[in-house]
């Protein structure tokens, strides 16, 4: 049985294998139908916005970049604003950051 390595906190830390089989592995679950039909609703997982299907990117709850892996359970559909302004948060910091705006208005 292949040992497995113990993944690093940032990208810049992975291997460049590790990083190739997870972008594999996020290609793989775009094609599938589980992820076809999470587009087909259309909603923003992070700002609850309606988005035409086309617009939604695939974002990984915990970045790959973080040690998150491109399972089901990490990855959701989100509209460009909200994935863009997450960049590799992790989802406590994604919290902080929306919270600052919350505190704004």
């Amino acid at each position: 049985m292949k040992k497995k390595r113990p993944l690093k906190p940032f990208a810049h830390d992975l291997e460049e294998t590790d990083l190739k089989r997870e972008r594999f592995k996020a290609r793989e679950l775009r094609e599938s139908q589980w992820w076809k039909r999470r587009l087909a609703k259309g909603i923003c997982h992070y700002c609850g916005r309606a988005t035409p299907r086309k617009e939604l990117t695939m974002d990984h709850i915990v970045p790959v970049s973080r040690g998150g892996k491109s399972t089901r359970g990490n990855v959701v559909p989100c509209c460009k604003e909200c994935n863009t302004a997450k960049k590799q948060l992790l989802p406590m910091e994604w919290e902080q950051y929306i919270k600052q705006f919350n505190h704004m208005g």
